[in-house]
């Protein structure tokens, strides 16, 4: 009868000192505070008061970086936000080496988006998002090593300007879409002369072509009855007529 209460003392301690690691997990454990090793997936038995477990997720994590107000090489005032994926690549280094890996790795985005957005011009920015983002992540990822941590990808989800500074960029817009077509207009009409200055060469080399096509043009005027064509003879036609008469 006296073995009954020691052997639920001894199943109630068991009980408890059962932990389970997921397989998406990896567990640091200590003993009287001193890092013993890291701990694979199961369960596994943590003798309560001398020895605990801190529980790492190794999946990749998606934190939403917040608008942060930067200013560009050129002085134009923007707000961006990111996105940053990363996961944990030592857990034991994880828990030693920073004391909240998730909030470290957020302040450090932040702080390298504005770092890098000061060293752009607008108009980089604004084009080159994602050379901007790759470079952010090469340097996040170089400072969060120590950490166990490793940077999957850097996204610029948003930049945004003041509301002056979209109407100049709508302005510039504008004015480079009417410099475009000023510029095929002027080239369409380039072509149309080089075409008629061929056209006239050609007809002026070739007897009788000149009439031909003097004929088709009446013929095109003459399908609609409500015109009226006064049509001057050809200077061609009056020397033809010349020469039958000289005969």
């Amino acid at each position: 009868m006296a073995l009954i209460p020691l052997l639920i003392i001894v199943g109630f301690i068991l009980l408890i000192s059962i932990r389970q690691v997921n397989e998406y997990q990896r567990g640091v454990k200590f003993q009287l505070g001193k890092f013993v090793r890291v701990v694979n997936p199961g369960w596994r038995l943590i003798v309560p008061v001398f020895q605990s477990m801190i529980k790492v997720d190794m999946r990749v994590k998606a934190v939403d970086v917040p608008y942060q107000e930067a200013i560009t090489k050129d002085n134009i005032s923007a707000k961006i936000n990111a996105v940053i994926y990363y996961k944990v690549s030592d857990a034991s280094k994880a828990i030693l080496e920073v004391e909240n890996f998730w909030y470290a790795v957020s302040q450090l985005a932040q702080t390298t988006m504005r770092n890098v957005v000061g060293e752009l011009e607008l108009d980089e920015l604004l084009a080159n998002r994602e050379a901007a983002a790759q470079k952010i992540k090469e340097i996040v990822d170089k400072a969060t090593d120590p950490w166990g941590i490793k940077v999957e990808s850097v996204e610029l989800k948003d930049v945004t300007l003041p509301d002056d500074m979209q109407r100049v960029i709508a302005k510039q817009a504008e004015a480079e879409r009417e410099k475009r077509s000023v510029i095929i207009k002027a080239s369409g009409e380039l072509q149309a002369a080089e075409n008629i200055a061929k056209a006239a060469e050609l007809l002026s080399h070739s007897p009788g072509a000149l009439h031909l096509r003097t004929l088709s043009t009446i013929n095109d005027l003459s399908s609609d009855q409500s015109n009226t064509v006064i049509f001057a003879m050809p200077l061609e036609v009056l020397r033809a007529f010349e020469r039958m008469g000289n005969k």
